[in-house]
């Protein structure tokens, strides 16, 4: 707990010396204490259960972790999404819960890209990964959802055999199949199964249901065989028209075959959520300012940052949206941690000049300082 008030707290870098110097802990426990392990997963679905009350989906996606120098365990070139290119620094790969009704992400736990198995692909190593905590992850949510990237038979035939419903998206050129549904010629030899191509600039309509039709977007539904995935999937190809009034086309998709077209493009759309948890971790929680070079301090720290966003969610954001399930509740993390910070600075100087913060006008005093500096104010 005072590690995760810390994580809330401090202003800057949050490094093994910041943490001692906003706290009577020294640098060397605070080291040592990140060696530990600690079941991150548990602590979050507990945090979190009573609180899932609609439909969720689990998010999984990598993100870059600046990191210089040659002797980190797992250090590399990692794809930077911001940067558009691949960077040197080191990998750390989310699960996240979608809360759909809310339309928010909580973050589960993660891992680094490292000690990846001889002969083993680096999805294999991430559906491995993942397949670690199936059964706690399962009890959350049944359906994954990820990008693009991971549409291919080494992540979700795994995914698959677990138990879980994969939902994605597939490359603009994938060979998709209509099945055949006519009458089978006589004889011996293997019945015809497929017939033409999904054609996308020229969709068959006696296949494909139109779900949607207006003037800057058109969606169609069916169900195809996936050449790449090897299996029929739930297709959902949606048109929207470019500025130069030209309709370009993307194609989402579900392992499940029951599920419905708005169903899958919702999970997939907010599927992005995740990315705004490495954002606010990344500017507020010190997701970037690990020194440590062990994979444990790397490990505890990542999943530490990710866990105080929970925290300040359920604390202060959650019963808010609730009062208000229609409206755009917005969550400022910004507000949030200057709220924590002049908490923590009050603190020190209510025990250093022996204030009684119990008396009626110091707490009021105390209500409007905590406040102070906040953008909402």
């Amino acid at each position: 707990m005072v590690v995760a008030s810390l994580f809330l707290s401090i202003r800057g870098r949050i490094n093994f010396l910041q943490l001692e110097r906003y706290s009577d802990r020294s640098e060397s426990g605070f080291r040592v204490f990140f060696e530990r392990d600690f079941d991150f997963l548990s602590f979050n679905i507990a945090l979190l259960k009573p609180h899932l009350k609609g439909k969720t989906a689990l998010a999984f996606d990598p993100s870059y972790i600046s990191k210089s120098g040659k002797m980190t365990p797992g250090a590399g070139y990692f794809w930077s999404g911001c940067a558009a290119k691949s960077k040197w620094g080191l990998e750390f790969n989310g699960i996240a819960v979608l809360d759909l009704i809310r339309k928010t992400a909580f973050h589960l736990v993660g891992f680094q890209t490292v000690e990846i198995l001889e002969q083993e692909k680096q999805l294999e190593f991430y559906a491995r990964k993942i397949l670690e905590n199936k059964e706690e992850l399962k009890d959350v949510s049944k359906f994954l959802v990820a990008d693009a990237y991971f549409s291919k038979y080494t992540f979700i035939e795994p995914m698959l055999e677990a138990g879980f419903q994969v939902i994605s998206r597939l490359r603009k050129d994938s060979v998709l199949r209509h099945f055949y549904t006519g009458e089978q010629k006589k004889g011996k030899g293997r019945k015809k199964m497929y017939t033409n191509k999904v054609d996308y600039k020229d969709i068959d309509k006696s296949c494909a249901r139109l779900v949607r039709d207006d003037k800057k977007e058109k969606i169609y539904t069916l169900k195809a065989h996936s050449k790449s995935l090897k299996r029929e999937i739930n297709i959902v190809i949606v048109y929207t028209r470019n500025s130069k009034e030209e309709f370009t086309h993307k194609t989402y998709f579900s392992t499940d075959l029951t599920l419905e077209w708005d169903e899958i493009l919702e999970m997939y759309r907010q599927r992005f959520q995740i990315e705004f948890l490495y954002r606010d971790a990344k500017q507020f929680t010190g997701l970037n300012h690990c020194q440590a070079r062990s994979e444990k301090k790397l490990h505890f720290h990542w999943n530490m940052s990710l866990t105080a966003i929970n925290l300040a969610k359920v604390e202060h954001w959650i019963a808010l949206k609730d009062q208000e399930p229609n409206a755009d509740v917005p969550f400022s993390m910004s507000d949030i941690k200057t709220h924590y910070h002049n908490e923590l600075l009050l603190k020190r100087f209510i025990s250093m000049f022996g204030i009684n913060s119990e008396l009626a006008k110091n707490k009021r005093k105390i209500d409007q300082l905590l406040d102070f500096g906040k953008i909402g104010c």
